[in-house]
C-alpha cells in the first residue's frame, strides 16, 4: 500500500490547493465531459462538503497545439458533476488569481487558469528546482495543504505536480488513491490463480515494455492491435507491415525487433497470437482472413477477427485476474469492435480482478453500453498507467511520499 497521506489526514478547516487532470479533447474550441470530471468531482466535492477553502490547478494540451486553451469551459463542467459552483479565475498567481484566493469562503470552489500557460510549470526538472520557481513560492503561502489528484499525470516533472509537495504539507486525492493501488496490484498482490494480461493498442513500444517487465508476474498475454501484428511478424506471418498509406508498423519494428523475438523466444508458450484478423471488404463490411491463408499483406488489418475471440475467452474466464493495456482493435468504428467488447463482456461476466487501463480503452466501456461497476477498476491513466506496471517510478508519487516521511518525522 502506498505511504503517502491522503485527504483523511486532512486538518479541519484548510486552504487547500488541489491539483487535478481535467486534459480532454477538445471540439469547436469547448472542453468535452469525459470521465475524468466525473472522478475528480468525488474529491473535490468531498472537500467542499468539509468547508475546507477549495482551489484548483489543471492543464490542458500543450503550448503551439490545437487543444492548449483556457479552462473557463471545463469550470462549468465540473460544476455539473461537483453539484456547486466552480468558480474561475483567467490567471494562475497573478493579483488577480491572489485576489480570487483570498476571497474564498469555506466550502467554495475556485478554479485558476491552464497550469501550462505559466513557464515555470512545464520544462521537466527535480522537485527542488521546481520548488524554488516563482509560481510555487508565490502560491504556495496561501494555502495550508496541497493536495494531488492527477494521477494520470503523475509521470511528469511539472512544478504543478513536483514543486508544492516540497514547499507544503501534502496529501493524496482520492482519484489518485485508487488508480495507485489498482495500478500497482499486478507488482504488490498475490493472485491464488492464473494472471492474463491482454495487451493491444497503437503503441507498441509501451506493451512491449510491459510484457518484458512483467514477464515473471504475468501467466499469459493474449495479444491484439499493432503490437500483436508485429509478434505475428516475429512468428513469421507476412503481418505487421504498413501498406498505403500508413506509418504505424515498419518503425515499431525496427525499433523493438529484439525485443520482440526475445519475448517470443524466452515466454513463446505464454503468448497468445491472434488466429485470423478483421478488414474492410470490398463491400465496405467487415471480413475475416484467417492468418494462415495471408500471403501477402494488402490491407489495414483493424481488429482481430472471431475465431480469436472465442480463442481468448475462456483463457479470461479462467483467470483470477485480469489487466487490460490497449485496444485490440479500432473499436471507434463499430465494425471492428468486436475483438475489444468481446475481451471486456468476459472479463465483466468473470468473478476476478480486472483493471482495465488507457484512457481510449476505458472508453469502449462507455461507448458499448458497459458497466464500469463490472470491473474491479477502470483506470483514467495512460502514461502513468504503464509507469506503473513496468515498476517505473512516479515523480508525483514519490514527493507524496516524501511528504508522509517528513510529516512522520
Amino acid at each position: 500500500m502506498p505511504t503517502f497521506d491522503t485527504i483523511d489526514d486532512l486538518p479541519a478547516d484548510s486552504r487547500v490547493l488541489v491539483r487535478l487532470d481535467l486534459n480532454s479533447p477538445i471540439e469547436d474550441g469547448e472542453p468535452q465531459d469525459n470521465r475524468r470530471f466525473e472522478r475528480h468531482a468525488e474529491t473535490v466535492r468531498e472537500l467542499a462538503d468539509a468547508d475546507h477553502r477549495v482551489v484548483l490547478m489543471a492543464h490542458q494540451g500543450r503550448p503551439g497545439r490545437d487543444d492548449f486553451t483556457s479552462l473557463a469551459g471545463h469550470a462549468d463542467i465540473l460544476a455539473d458533476h461537483v453539484g456547486r459552483d466552480v468558480a474561475f479565475v483567467a490567471d494562475t498567481y497573478g493579483e488577480a488569481a491572489l485576489d480570487a484566493i483570498d476571497a474564498l469562503g469555506p466550502g467554495e470552489v475556485l478554479l485558476l487558469e491552464n497550469t501550462r500557460m505559466c513557464e515555470d510549470e512545464l520544462p521537466e526538472a527535480s522537485p527542488e528546482e521546481k520548488a524554488e520557481t516563482e509560481f510555487v513560492r508565490t502560491l504556495a503561502p496561501r494555502f495550508d495543504a496541497y493536495v494531488n489528484d492527477a494521477y494520470s499525470a503523475a509521470h511528469r516533472k511539472h512544478a504543478s505536480l513536483v514543486g508544492f509537495p516540497l514547499a507544503l504539507p501534502a496529501y493524496a486525492g482520492r482519484v489518485m488513491e485508487t488508480e495507485y493501488e489498482a495500478n500497482t496490484a499486478i507488482a504488490t498482490r498475490e493472485f491464488d490463480g492464473p494472471v492474463t494480461m491482454v495487451v493491444g493498442g497503437t503503441k507498441a513500444t509501451d506493451v512491449i515494455g510491459v510484457m518484458d517487465a512483467l514477464d515473471d508476474r504475468v501467466d499469459r498475454f493474449l495479444l491484439g492491435g499493432v503490437a500483436g501484428e508485429l509478434f505475428l511478424r516475429a512468428a513469421g506471418h507476412p503481418v505487421g507491415r504498413d501498406v498505403g498509406e500508413m506509418d504505424l508498423f515498419d518503425e515499431q519494428w525496427e525499433g523493438n525487433r529484439e525485443l520482440i523475438e526475445s519475448v517470443l523466444d524466452e515466454r513463446g508458450d505464454a503468448v497468445r497470437l491472434a488466429s485470423d484478423l478483421a478488414y474492410e471488404g470490398a463491400d465496405g463490411d467487415r471480413a475475416e482472413v484467417a492468418v494462415d491463408d495471408v500471403e501477402e499483406k494488402r490491407e489495414a488489418f483493424l481488429d482481430v477477427g472471431a475465431a480469436t475471440v472465442a480463442d481468448y475467452e475462456p483463457a479470461i474466464r479462467e483467470s483470477d485476474a485480469v489487466f487490460v493495456k490497449g485496444a485490440l482493435g479500432v473499436f471507434e468504428d463499430e465494425r471492428f469492435a468486436d475483438g475489444t467488447v468481446g475481451v471486456l463482456e468476459a472479463i465483466a461476466e468473470t468473478d476476478c480482478f480486472s483493471v482495465v487501463g488507457g484512457g481510449d480503452t476505458s472508453r469502449a466501456i462507455e461507448m458499448y453500453g458497459l458497466s464500469e461497476d463490472d470491473f474491479s477498476h477502470v483506470s483514467i491513466a495512460g502514461g502513468a498507467y504503464i509507469r506503473a506496471l513496468t515498476g517505473e517510478p512516479l515523480p508525483a508519487v514519490e514527493v507524496l511520499e516524501a511528504a508522509a516521511e517528513r510529516r512522520e518525522r
